[in-house]
């Protein structure tokens, strides 16, 4: 069926008129449009019924589907940063948005974070990264935010790989305590596929893994934030494990269905279905979050 922002206004209006509402309209209509059709059904139905179609949404539904259906009006990076800013406003920390955040997306992703961030809130991410985090966890997501990461190229450097995975070694497993800035400037400047094959080559000079590496090494959220660059695909699929068993993260996998719809998220289902024998879908359905929208997985 062709794309009609004009009939899609029309289901959304009747669907929150509805007594009662209709929630599966809802979904169903917004999770299977790409964010410009959404801001163009927004637009339509400003139009159509005179109100602002967010606010009206806002009032018509509740809970995890709030979350998830206003997280799908807002771009992927205005989410993100939304998100980044939650988690550092007011009292306290939440380090494991940051984390998953900001150690899990592109340069180019970050370029448009830090962008919309600055337009959304006044405020340069850096100066909140920096003022909300410390030691060498803050100086690891701060080398991050300065987006000095390599681009993916098609070239192979082999030398390269060989020489960061030795460097890794010896600034950890070999010499007695870590030498962290040398892993956070790998860790921050080389591409996500350089790094997937330094951690394949460090297996050739170190008795463990990386990932063993990183959880002798260091503790805590710097360990974390190792743990995520490198292998977000695996790490956004472990995460949505939470969504298993009484108490579900349910923020976490509202958060990753949201920020990752049009960008990788068939690979985490396709990864988490690999790790846990399991859809995603499945294991969301038989869940307290099974009113989280199905359409994007």
């Amino acid at each position: 069926m062709d794309f009609d922002p004009d009939r899609d206004a029309a289901r959304i209006e009747t669907a929150i008129k509805t007594k009662g509402v209709d929630e599966q309209t809802i979904i169903d209509v917004l999770t299977k449009r790409t964010y410009s059709q959404r801001r163009e059904i927004a637009f339509a139905y400003e139009k159509r019924a005179k109100k602002d179609m967010i606010s009206a949404l806002k009032g018509a539904l509740s809970g995890s589907l709030e979350t998830v259906i206003l997280g799908l009006m807002k771009s992927t990076p205005q989410f993100d940063a939304s998100e980044i800013r939650g988690s550092i406003k007011g009292a306290g920390t939440d380090e494991e948005t940051l984390i998953e955040v900001l150690c899990s997306r592109s340069n180019d992703e970050l370029v448009e974070i830090k962008k919309v961030y600055k337009e959304l809130f006044k405020k340069e991410l850096e100066k909140d990264v920096a003022g909300d985090t410390s030691g060498n966890f803050a100086k690891l997501l701060l080398a991050l935010v300065q987006t000095k990461r390599a681009e993916p190229t098609a070239i192979i450097d082999y030398e390269k790989i060989d020489a960061d995975a030795r460097a890794l070694f010896e600034a950890g497993v070999m010499i007695k305590g870590t030498d962290v800035p040398t892993w956070i400037s790998i860790m921050s400047e080389r591409s996500v596929p350089h790094l997937q094959k330094v951690f394949q080559r460090y297996k050739s000079y170190s008795p463990y893994d990386m990932q063993e590496s990183i959880v002798k090494e260091v503790k805590g959220d710097l360990q974390k934030s190792f743990l995520v660059l490198g292998t977000h695909i695996f790490y956004h699929a472990d995460l949505c494990l939470s969504v298993q068993g009484k108490g579900a993260k349910e923020k976490i996998v509202t958060r990753i269905i949201v920020s990752r719809c049009e960008v990788d998220l068939k690979k985490i289902c396709s990864q988490y279905k690999t790790n846990f024998g399991q859809s995603l879908q499945k294991t969301i359905m038989v869940s307290e979050l099974y009113r989280l929208p199905l359409a994007y997985y």
